[in-house]
């Protein structure tokens, strides 16, 4: 458990990232995938009814006994919250209410950040787009770990930690590696928050409170689910830079494991990212996938190669203007 992993440094590399050309190349051969992008009209219900089951286990979980109170919320309310973390990932790009209505996906987001019982989607969109746009960009995407995660973070052992610590580091990483200004949207975000925990909290107490932070903060870090954060980039075959997984996990993700197809076309919903493979088969059939987020998990803990400096990194050179 006291071995020092492999890697040294990230992968650097000089060329594009792939999901550009994949894109133009598709779409010539099979225009008709521009008929899938676009607004998903289920998302706002499926989203709304997981919400409201969050409320309901608050009143339900309130006189339950505080070992009962983590249980349920690394068994079943994180769950939930973690995929309403991909709802909101989803919303992001605009699949709620389309483009046209782009404040409305915003605001729409903030109602499914509600059960989180921490403010994120505001903030999340806005670093979002920088990971398609600059994907692997040195200072650029702040998905990539910093230097000191990839130092620090080495053996199985920290290799654990690390994972377990994951929901911090996303939260605190683009504060250092490209701090943007606090706009008005998330401020909102965070006002919204406040008054919805402050009157869970007048209602039934700290109990709910705990359920809903807590289930977030266990099941975005050591959690099954939570290998799609692994499995989605991180360099398992040397070259290959983004992953796709199809498994039953999907059923409850949004289809964040069909990510391949979802970096080449992140305007089209995660519902129908399964027609974009079936449609363009053969440009995916042959690409390394996960067959288990678990599998990953362990992969990444116990294989000296990967870790968090198994990324892979450009360097882009931009205008002025961005």
């Amino acid at each position: 458990m006291g071995k020092t992993g492999g890697r040294g440094d990230f992968e650097w590399v000089d060329n594009d990232q792939p999901h550009t050309s994949r894109r133009k190349e598709i779409l010539a051969k099979y225009p008709e995938i521009k008929s899938l992008m676009g607004p998903d009209p289920q998302l706002k219900w499926v989203v709304s009814g997981m919400v409201l089951t969050q409320l309901l286990a608050c009143y339900l979980v309130h006189d339950l006994s505080w070992k009962w109170i983590f249980f349920w919320a690394y068994a079943f309310g994180g769950c939930i919250n973690h995929s309403l973390i991909l709802a909101i990932h989803d919303i992001s790009h605009n699949v709620a209410f389309g483009n046209k209505l782009a404040k409305w996906n915003r605001w729409f987001a903030m109602w499914a950040n509600l059960p989180i019982g921490l403010p994120c989607s505001a903030s999340f969109k806005k670093y979002h787009i920088d990971h398609h746009r600059y994907l692997g960009g040195d200072q650029l995407d702040v998905d990539i770990p910093t230097d000191i995660e990839g130092w620090f973070f080495c053996t199985p052992a920290r290799k654990v930690l690390w994972l377990f610590l994951q929901p911090f580091f996303y939260a605190i990483r683009p504060l250092m590696v490209k701090p943007k200004p606090v706009g008005q949207l998330e401020i909102l975000n965070a006002a919204v928050q406040l008054i919805v925990d402050i009157m869970i909290y007048y209602l039934w107490g700290l109990k709910p409170i705990v359920y809903l932070i807590a289930g977030t903060i266990l099941c975005l870090g050591l959690h099954p689910l939570s290998g799609h954060f692994i499995a989605e980039h991180y360099m398992f075959l040397k070259g290959h830079e983004t992953y796709s997984y199809y498994g039953p996990l999907n059923l409850i993700t949004f289809n964040v494991g069909y990510h391949m197809e979802h970096h080449d076309f992140p305007s089209i919903p995660g519902s129908k990212l399964p027609q974009v493979k079936q449609i363009a088969a053969e440009y995916y059939n042959s690409l390394p996938q996960h067959t288990s987020w678990i599998r990953v998990l362990w992969d990444f803990v116990f294989d000296d190669s990967i870790g968090p400096y198994a990324r892979i990194k450009r360097e882009y050179k931009l205008s002025k203007e961005e």
